[in-house]
């Protein structure tokens, strides 16, 4: 009885004395346009409690009933402090304000908030702000963003000229590209010079090289996040630039009172007005445009929807040869719903279209193809308490793949009309992941995504004797196109064949003080679209196909480790990193394939697998007059393919082979340099190990022409890539009540003109009967200069 009695005694104390917890919720917006902040820190002062705001500006926190110094901090911005009673659950919106240093300082973190990021579990995440891309010298002086991400540790060009990227060894085809959520399946403007980002019209970009967050999935390498501006809530405004290639113009401002705001942003190029006045190229038009629309508006306290789009196209005429043009469609609805202080949601449905048309005047040939894609998503955030967070949400992707239609374009040509075959096919994805502070001192983000995906009838299927599309000739030593058998024809929503994987993430961060912490992640990831290319970079020709029979899915297992630093309350940083990738499943493509216009792609390819593993660095100066990083990757990428049920040694007598994407080391050194209020300079260097291609080895002569033969694949490299841009920013004296504000942009791409080899060609000279090698550069030094403005 006495031991009855005192554990009732205990158990009532134990709730007399227990504390109840309350939660903090809120919205954190620019207090100058009203602009949503997105990762910005809420953080308790003296405890280790601390919240990051979300993709839409909202925080939660929940902690035990007390008085609290609440401290809201963002990088560029003033912190604000305020001291609250917290006995009730409490609604607190901050608005912050630009700090008068935030233009003398280049920002670029790897973590969002200033008081917990080492403490945050997630690592391989890189965050670039509007400012800080603005600041990159770059080429025609155009602003960037794939250019800027380029100069980060672990992503590397495909190439001069080439706005495709690769990210840790990875094919530019394993990257998530996503505009508010919208996929973009060609990130180029004018064949690679630019990017299809305005940079005027973004407000946040993160991009994922590993330990990448379940509620992304469908490719294997990295994902590149893009946010778009909500719009000024606060003040109309206007702001753009005009250089020598194109311009740009954004509006902004209020609308429905105070209950939402807008986005305008267009860009254009003008490059064909000036090819007219050169004799030579009046006849021919190199142009693109661009258009970002976004508005939203907020219904009540708890309800907001969002209506977002993007149109962009690329037209190139050669004189009366050859006419290509294409360009990126997307749109996205959007409803976030605060259901309570913990519970936070967003529904979406999003539409993307990619299409591009080539006509070949001289044999009067109309090209078209096309990828489109609806895709439903639902996103729940819940806050449970000050320990733990949980993110879940489900997804359905239906695709539809136009892979060619070929038409004449005249009555007398002599081209015949074949359309191919439409590819569909469903992806689903189901997802749970949770944010955990296990000890004081360790935490963790762990995760499950489970996908699915299912190729849909509506067409007839090749079948192949003895189920071999692909076969092995041991006579001639090449692989041929399999026999076919019989076809097979599958209903609209039949199922051609499904595939479904488990796919775990796992980060861990280990705090060692305040100021230091070691981190390790895992991801597994599954895709089921593969971009067939002979190409190492994305051109407007490349086509898109789905798994299926005889394309399996890409499978991805990638391990990271890291150590974070910072030093001097964070005006130097330091991130080490080292990760370790399969892919399983990686297609590769006989020799003499042939991709363009082709029903059964499957009789070009072998599946084999690739591997990359790799050590990064970045140091970092965040402030200052003087602020910038160094960055340096020491990698390597490579590729095995067997030959499987087609039999014979595979590619490369089935030895591992550099990919196209190899890059042993890769050097970035940026800095700016504040001088005073009216003069600041930037200068990029870059260093990079020459691209892996496949050289002749010798030549034999046949019928009197001399015949190249050629080493083992990508066995040899172009030379090293370097060049270093530098540019000057002048901002003219005006009044402090005067709205205009303006600058001038001098720039020189390419300070010391390296002619940096793009390709080498080797051919035979007509009149000696030799082979001979032909260096192809695209740039040499380029001076440029644009005046940008806002009002």
């Amino acid at each position: 009885m006495k031991h009855v009695v005192f554990s009732l005694c205990m158990l009532f104390s134990c709730v007399i004395f227990a504390q109840d917890k309350y939660t903090i919720r809120g919205t954190l917006k620019d207090k100058a346009n009203g602009e949503t902040i997105i990762g910005a820190t809420v953080f308790l002062k003296g405890t280790s409690n601390g919240a990051i705001t979300n993709e839409y500006g909202f925080y939660s926190l929940t902690v035990a009933e007390g008085d609290y110094a609440v401290s809201v901090s963002y990088l560029g911005y003033n912190t604000i402090t305020k001291t609250i009673s917290l006995t009730a659950d409490m609604t607190l919106d901050f608005e912050l304000e630009e700090s008068a240093m935030s233009l003398n300082e280049v920002v670029i973190t790897a973590e969002e908030s200033e008081q917990i990021a080492i403490r945050k579990p997630q690592m391989s995440v890189s965050k670039l702000n509007s400012g800080t891309i603005k600041q990159i010298p770059v080429v025609m002086g155009e602003v960037d963003v794939l250019k800027s991400i380029q100069t980060l540790p672990g992503v590397t060009n495909n190439g001069e000229g080439s706005s495709g990227f690769n990210v840790r060894g990875g094919a530019a085809d394993q990257n998530l590209v996503l505009l508010d959520e919208a996929i973009i399946y060609n990130t180029s403007h004018f064949f690679g010079f630019f990017s299809v980002f305005n940079a005027d019209a973004i407000k946040d970009i993160k991009l994922y090289k590993g330990d990448i967050p379940a509620n992304f999935g469908g490719r294997v390498s990295s994902v590149l996040d893009v946010r778009q501006k909500d719009g000024n809530s606060k003040d109309f405004s206007l702001n753009g630039g005009v250089g020598l290639i194109s311009s740009r113009l954004a509006a902004e401002g209020p609308v429905f009172g105070d209950k939402g705001s807008f986005l305008i942003a267009g860009r254009t190029s003008y490059a064909h007005l000036l090819m007219k006045a050169i004799d030579d190229l009046k006849d021919d038009k190199i142009s693109f445009y661009d258009l970002n629309l976004k508005t939203n508006y907020q219904i009540n306290d708890n309800n907001r929807i969002y209506l977002s789009g993007y149109f962009g196209r690329d037209v190139f005429n050669l004189s009366t040869i050859i006419e290509n043009n294409y360009g990126n469609a997307t749109g996205n609805v959007r409803w976030n719903h605060i259901f309570n202080d913990k519970l936070f949601s967003n529904l979406s449905l999003i539409y993307s279209k990619y299409d591009y048309q080539i006509i070949l005047d001289f044999i009067e040939l109309d090209w078209i193809a096309d990828i489109k894609n609806y895709n439903l998503k639902y996103d729940l955030k819940y806050y449970l308490n000050d320990k733990i967070n949980f993110d879940f949400g489900v997804s359905g992707i239906t695709y539809n793949l136009n892979p060619g239609e070929v038409k004449p374009s005249s009555e007398s040509s002599s081209i015949n009309y074949l359309k191919l075959d439409d590819k569909r096919a469903f992806e689903g994805g189901l997802y749970v992941s949770a944010e955990h502070e296990i000890t004081k001192n360790l935490s963790a983000q762990y995760g499950l995504r489970f996908s699915t995906f299912s190729r849909l009838g509506g067409q007839s299927m090749t079948n192949y004797v003895n189920d071999q599309p692909v076969v092995y000739n041991p006579e001639l030593d090449i692989y041929e196109r399999g026999e076919a058998s019989d076809e097979t024809y599958y209903k609209k929503g039949e199922s051609i064949k499904n595939f479904s994987y488990f796919e775990p993430r796992l980060g861990l961060s280990y705090q060692l003080n305040s100021n230091a912490a070691l981190k390790a992640s895992y991801t597994k990831s599954s895709q089921y679209l593969h971009l067939l290319s002979n190409t190492s970079s994305v051109t407007p020709l490349d086509v898109w196909t789905p798994s299926g029979q005889y394309i399996k899915p890409q499978i991805s297992n990638q391990y990271a480790m890291g150590f974070f630093r910072k030093f001097k309350n964070n005006t130097y940083a330091l991130e080490l990193e080292t990760y370790y990738k399969t892919i399983d499943n990686r297609i590769d493509y006989i020799d003499g394939s042939d991709l363009i216009g082709n029903n059964n792609i499957e009789t070009e390819i072998l599946n084999g697998e690739a591997r990359a593993y790799g050590l990064e660095l970045l140091l970092r100066k965040n402030k200052g007059k003087f602020t910038g990083w160094f960055a340096y990757t020491l990698s390597k990428s490579e590729q095995r393919t067997l030959g499987g049920k087609a039999g014979g040694p595979g590619i490369n007598n089935g030895n591992w082979y550099n990919t196209p994407y190899d890059r042993t080391h890769d050097i970035s050194v940026t800095g700016s340099y504040k001088l005073n209020d009216k003069w600041s300079f930037s200068s990029n260097l870059i260093f990079q190990t020459g691209r892996s291609v496949t050289y002749p080895n010798g030549q034999y002569n046949y019928e009197g022409l001399s015949v190249a033969t050629y080493a083992n694949r990508n066995e040899d490299r172009l030379p090293s890539y370097h060049r270093l841009d530098v540019s000057a920013t002048y901002k003219p004296n005006r009044k402090p009540d005067n709205r205009w504000k303006g600058e001038w942009v001098f720039g020189i791409y390419n300070v010391y003109n390296r002619k940096n080899a793009a390709s080498i060609s080797f051919n035979q000279n007509d009149q000696t009967g030799l082979n001979e090698a032909s260096r192809i550069s695209i740039f040499g030094i380029i001076p440029s200069v644009a005046y940008n403005f806002k009002f």
